[in-house]
């Protein structure tokens, strides 16, 4: 796989997340995300898919994901 670095994590008004149990998580969840998405790709070029679509498919599948949290104001 090439090399992914996540990111700096940081808070709704741009303060850097500082808790590593924070981090921790973030980081392993990104890792998984991560993983589970490469192999979705490798599969799906394996069966004769077109990669571009599967990108474009992951995209939308990310950009479709709903913040149960978010604050109505």
């Amino acid at each position: 796989m090439s090399e992914y670095q996540p990111p700096d994590w940081h808070d709704p008004a741009g303060r850097p997340l500082g808790c590593r149990e924070k981090l921790r998580v973030l980081n392993e969840n990104i890792d998984e995300l991560r993983g589970v998405a490469q192999d979705a790709l490798e599969d799906a070029v394996i069966i004769g898919c077109d990669e571009r679509q599967v990108r474009q498919a992951l995209h939308r599948l990310i950009d479709a994901l709903e913040n149960p949290y978010r604050q109505e104001s």
